[in-house]
C-alpha cells in the first residue's frame, strides 16, 4: 500500500486514536476541579466531553486516510478486552499544560498503543510518533499566566478517582475550534472492545 501523506490532499483533518473515561469518572474529576474552575477562569479549560487518553496522535491527515483506519481499528477492538484505569493526581508539562495522571493497566496500555501505531503504519499512513505518556489533558495556561497551571496541579495531588473500564476504542478528529480558543473534538467512530464472556480471542489479521 502506498504511503498516505497529508500534503497529498487539500481536505485534511487533525486525527488521533484514543480511549475515554466513562461519564461517572469524568464527573468525579470535574467535581474535584470546581474550585479551580472558579479560581482560574482565564485558563483554557478542555470541555469534559473532550477528555481522552491518546494512544496515537496522527496529526494533520487527508480525510481519505480516516476511512482506511475504520475496518482495521474495528477488528483490533473486537480482538482485545477492555483495560481498566483510574484517574489520579495532577501535573503539568512545562507550566503550560495541566493534566491528570492515569493508573491501572498501564503496561497493557503501552502494548495497545504499539498495536494501534503498527496498524496505522500498515495502512500506509505517515505520522510522527510521540512517546506515550499516559495522562488526561485538562487545560492550557495563557502565555502570560504560567503559575495557574502549577497551582492547580498541586491542588490535585490528593485526587484518587474510581476505577473504570475503557470500553471503546475511539477515532477522534479536531477540525473545528482551531486558533486561540479551546480545541474541539468529535468522534469519527468508536468500537467496543471484546466482551471476555464471548469466548476465545480471535486471531487479528494483518494489514
Amino acid at each position: 500500500m502506498g504511503a498516505v501523506h497529508p500534503e497529498n490532499s487539500s481536505a485534511t483533518t487533525r486525527v488521533f486514536v484514543a480511549l475515554a473515561p466513562p461519564d461517572p469518572a469524568k464527573d468525579e474529576l470535574a467535581r474535584a476541579l470546581r474550585p479551580a474552575y472558579a479560581a482560574y477562569p482565564r485558563m483554557r479549560w478542555n470541555r469534559i466531553e473532550d477528555w481522552h487518553l491518546t494512544l496515537a496522535f496522527l496529526g494533520e491527515q487527508p480525510v481519505s486516510a480516516v476511512d482506511l483506519l475504520r475496518a482495521p481499528l474495528a477488528e483490533l477492538a473486537a480482538s482485545r478486552e477492555a483495560l481498566t484505569f483510574a484517574l489520579t493526581g495532577g501535573g503539568h508539562f512545562d507550566e503550560r499544560v495541566l493534566w491528570s495522571g492515569v493508573e491501572g493497566d498501564t503496561d497493557a496500555l503501552h502494548l495497545l498503543a504499539g498495536e494501534v501505531r503498527a496498524l496505522v503504519k500498515g495502512c500506509g499512513i505517515v505520522f510522527e510518533e510521540r512517546r506515550l505518556r499516559p495522562h488526561l489533558t485538562l487545560a492550557r495556561a495563557r502565555r502570560d499566566d504560567p503559575a495557574s497551571v502549577v497551582e492547580v496541579a498541586g491542588s490535585l495531588s490528593g485526587f484518587a478517582g474510581m476505577r473504570w473500564p475503557a470500553a471503546r476504542l475511539h477515532l477522534v478528529a479536531s477540525n473545528v475550534g482551531r486558533g486561540p480558543g479551546p480545541i474541539r473534538y468529535r468522534d469519527v467512530e468508536s468500537w467496543a472492545f471484546r466482551d471476555p464472556a464471548s469466548g476465545p480471542l480471535p486471531a487479528l489479521s494483518r494489514p
